[in-house]
């Protein structure tokens, strides 16, 4: 069995958590290591520094994915003077790859998200927020005999997904027309003879960022020289695409226990929240790291209780009495990620290790 390089294990994690999600400040990415040297063995963890890089040497592992991105703005220099360069010095020095899936991997459902829903034991999730402008349609005509081949070389290349469907098109009959001009190459009809073709118009739904990749499978499975098709950007929301997690707990809590369960089941060492509102908790909206953008979205949503992280003192009125703020910390909320991601490799590569970091990088520490 061939060994998968780092471009097969980077590429299978850009076609789960799409860089094209990721938001413009962040640097997702493979961020250090030649993608052209195989895989050794992979380190799971939500950050990358110093002491990751020794226990992936330790480990035999030379590739590190974490959540957390080690380089996030330019590096101009790199002489050692902080923990950023020697992270990235240390790795190069010992052929560590270091890739990052971050908000692209918090913005897909079933990423950063959902996992943490799942763990709060949430039913019915979704994307709190969704974002829009992320979809286009390819609206294509096609010959009878080639839709076929041009419906499979366009969901191969990821168009036609709903939602949890895929495969999904529209198409009508019709009839096309047209005139091959002097130096076409036309498959059916005759150079300066008008001509009339039965053809179906075909339309499937594809995320923004694979047009030029469906196109391209388009045109090479149809059988005419230049295929007619449209491409449109479309406004709607994408239900799969976003940012936060909204869901219901099976049975409803009084405020005090879900406090506990939150605590107990992200382990968690505090919990700062908002004054309680004496009303039971059943609808909860989660968002992984800082989230305090995201506090209308939660009300709208109806949620009970909204979790996050990273709230400022006065950011906590905005509670206002409609929702209660649970903020249990930025690597409390993010750290069993690596769980997620390790999962995601382990059910696609068996030829190498998968191991979850032990080691602790939370850099906050709490006195009792």
């Amino acid at each position: 069995m061939t060994t998968p390089l780092i471009r097969d294990l980077t590429r299978y994690l850009d076609a789960w958590a799409p860089p094209a999600y990721q938001e413009s400040y962040d640097n997702a990415g493979l961020i250090v290591g030649d993608p052209n040297v195989p895989v050794t063995g992979v380190l799971v963890s939500l950050d990358a520094t110093e002491a990751i890089v020794d226990e992936a040497i330790a480990m035999n592992c030379n590739v590190i994915v974490a959540h957390h991105p080690i380089v996030f703005k330019g590096l101009k220099k790199l002489n050692g003077k902080n923990y950023v360069e020697r992270t990235v010095i240390k790795a190069i020095k010992n052929d560590i790859a270091i890739f990052a899936a971050h908000t692209n991997l918090d913005s897909v459902a079933g990423g950063v998200n959902y996992h943490i829903a799942s763990r709060l034991g949430l039913q019915n999730v979704q994307i709190l927020a969704p974002k829009a402008q992320t979809l286009s349609k390819l609206v294509v005509y096609v010959p009878d005999a080639d839709l076929p081949a041009v419906l499979s070389a366009m969901y191969e290349a990821g168009a036609g997904q709903i939602a949890n469907y895929d495969h999904c098109s529209f198409r009508v009959g019709g009839i096309g027309t047209f005139r091959p001009l002097d130096g076409a190459n036309p498959v059916v009809g005759e150079i300066a003879k008008d001509e009339t073709v039965t053809e179906q118009r075909l339309e499937v739904v594809l995320s923004t960022y694979l047009e030029s990749a469906v196109v391209r499978a388009m045109q090479q499975a149809h059988s005419y020289e230049v295929p007619a098709y449209d491409l449109y950007t479309l406004s709607n929301v994408n239900q799969t695409v976003g940012s936060g997690a909204v869901g219901d707990l099976p049975e409803p809590m009084d405020e005090r226990t879900w406090l506990a369960h939150l605590k107990t089941t992200m382990n968690a060492t505090v919990v700062r929240y908002t004054p309680l509102r004496n009303k039971p908790v059943q609808r909860v909206a989660v968002c992984g790291g800082a989230g305090s953008f995201l506090l209308p979205d939660a009300i709208r949503a109806g949620a009970d209780v909204f979790v996050t992280a990273d709230y400022k003192y006065h950011e906590f009125f905005d509670a206002d009495s409609r929702i209660v703020i649970c903020d249990i910390g930025h690597y409390e909320s993010e750290v069993f990620t690596k769980d997620l991601i390790a999962q995601h490799l382990r059910d696609k590569f068996t030829t190498f290790a998968v191991i979850l970091a032990v080691t602790d990088t939370n850099p906050v520490r709490y006195f009792f």
